[in-house]
């Protein structure tokens, strides 16, 4: 490895030093041409290193895996996991490496991982490759989250391989580099859980611990802290998801990061106009991981994360169950308290009355009304003009009487209030043709339009002239839109 290669990173390996078991040592699948498709600048600049030297050709090699780093030995990571309800004993990072550690300029520790990196031993028969479109569809999705001020992992790079991948069609091939607080999963515990090494899931808690949520390390019940800590968190995102009409797509336990970041973006999508039942994956054909499922889908993976830490909570089988189970039940306290306390800044209230939110939800779905633009619609009424929140509704007189009881609600400085909710209510998401428009684009070659999307979803509360296309749902020419895994 070159000494401008090793000047990039200093690369640390706590996670398979601390808990060898739980991951593999391996070697990414060297490609052939190596070539920088979209670098993130924002988050080379937070990770400190210059982005210009990743633009460089050692930069490339590295994070196209060509390089491997020194003085850490990149390892694929073990897992299992529930997926849509059906165990599963032995997943792991089948087409994935987690290159190693990085301590940001905050003193944050963080993962870099690479995505479409080649088969490891928990490939269960894959290829090991990823596509360029969907590894541009997680990059995209992370920054739109991001922008959003949802907690989320991040894409630093996707770098094209110079090879294709087999899929439906033969596809040019490409591997992300991805950055995260951690890669420790739910599944991560289930599987420490299942192994027969004693003491692993004691281990794998405190490096957790230690790691997302230090000031548990001194509560009375460390254990059950940290537990009361992952639910919080997960209520939190979870609500915030539901706050701008993201629909994850794969709810599995190995896609629930113990961090509360949103992770693994596959079939995900937003929504456009609102329906609880909206599913964009092609594989949920019964809507287990629908957009109004996804808190019950939360605490479900959240209860099998107790299951796991029962042992450590109390050596008392009856007593650990009742104060796990104690913790879990406060899951829907704690996301009504966020979706509640989100609800009300997006209708610029102090606090959301339940009949007035219910009134206003019943009438979007069964107006079809599209999720995004009536929030951001909702603020001009205030400024005296009502019509572009009209427009979108197939009766305007319900709507009249529900903005007239709504408006009742209100501080009398209506600008401000006005202002306020529009901090709040994003005016671009990533919608669901023009993402395809560009992922389609970049796999002919032409990068443009997705260059395009990231900047314009880079500022989603800032309405710029010239983007109104951007901020529209998708013609009704589209149809129904259907997302896949891309693996």
């Amino acid at each position: 490895m070159s000494t401008a290669t090793r000047a990039l990173f200093e690369f640390d390996d706590s996670y398979a030093r601390e808990l060898p078991s739980l991951s593999m040592p391996w070697r990414v699948t060297p490609v052939p041409a190596p070539s920088l498709l979209v670098l993130n600048g924002e988050l080379a600049e937070e990770l400190g290193v210059d982005a210009d030297l990743l633009r460089e050709s050692a930069g490339v090699a590295l994070l196209a895996g060509n390089a491997a780093p020194d003085g850490v030995s990149p390892a694929a990571q073990a897992y299992s996991g529930h997926q849509f309800g059906g165990y599963v004993p032995r997943l792991g990072d089948g087409r994935a490496l987690l290159l190693g550690e990085v301590v940001d300029r905050r003193g944050r520790r963080r993962d870099l991982h690479l995505k479409g990196s080649g088969r490891t031993p928990f490939a269960r028969g894959g290829d090991g490759k990823a596509a360029v479109g969907p590894m541009l569809r997680e990059y995209l999705m992370g920054e739109a989250m991001h922008a959003l001020g949802i907690p989320t992992t991040r894409g630093l790079a996707v770098v094209s391989t110079g090879e294709t991948v087999a899929r439906e069609t033969a596809l040019p091939g490409a591997v992300l580099s991805r950055v995260a607080a951690s890669h420790l999963r739910v599944g991560t515990f289930q599987y420490a859980a299942s192994s027969a090494e004693p003491g692993l899931v004691r281990k794998l808690a405190d490096y957790a611990i230690a790691r997302h949520y230090p000031d548990a390390a001194g509560a009375p019940h460390p254990y059950l802290e940290f537990y009361r800590r992952v639910i919080d968190a997960q209520a939190s995102l979870v609500a915030r998801w539901m706050l701008v009409g993201f629909v994850h797509g794969v709810m599995n336990t190995d896609n629930m990061a113990i961090s509360g970041q949103t992770i693994d973006y596959g079939p995900c999508a937003f929504m456009d106009a609102f329906s609880p039942a909206t599913v964009f994956s092609s594989i949920d054909h019964a809507g287990r991981y629908a957009y109004g499922n996804q808190p019950v889908m939360a605490q479900w993976n959240l209860a099998r994360l107790g299951e796991t830490l029962l042992p450590l909570i109390d050596e008392s089988v009856d007593a650990a169950v009742e104060a796990a189970t104690d913790a879990l039940h406060s899951f829907a306290e704690r996301y009504d308290s966020y979706l509640i306390s989100g609800t009300a800044a997006k209708l610029g209230v102090d606090d959301a009355d339940r009949s007035l939110v219910g009134e206003l939800l019943a009438l979007l779905e069964s107006q079809r009304v599209d999720w995004t633009q009536f929030f951001r619609a909702l603020s001009e009424c205030l400024r005296g003009h009502p019509e572009p929140a009209r427009s979108l509704a197939a009766e305007p007189g319900a709507f009249d009487a529900w903005v007239d009881r709504w408006q009742a609600r209100l501080s009398p400085d209506r600008h401000a209030v006005a202002t306020a909710m529009d901090r709040v209510n994003p005016v671009y998401i990533p919608r669901n043709h023009r993402v395809e428009e560009a992922l389609t684009a970049a796999t002919e070659g032409d990068m443009a339009p997705f260059d395009r999307l990231v900047e314009v979803l880079a500022r989603p509360f800032d309405e710029r002239p010239g983007l109104e296309a951007y901020a529209r749902p998708a013609p009704a020419s589209f149809g129904r839109h259907i997302t896949y895994c891309g693996t």
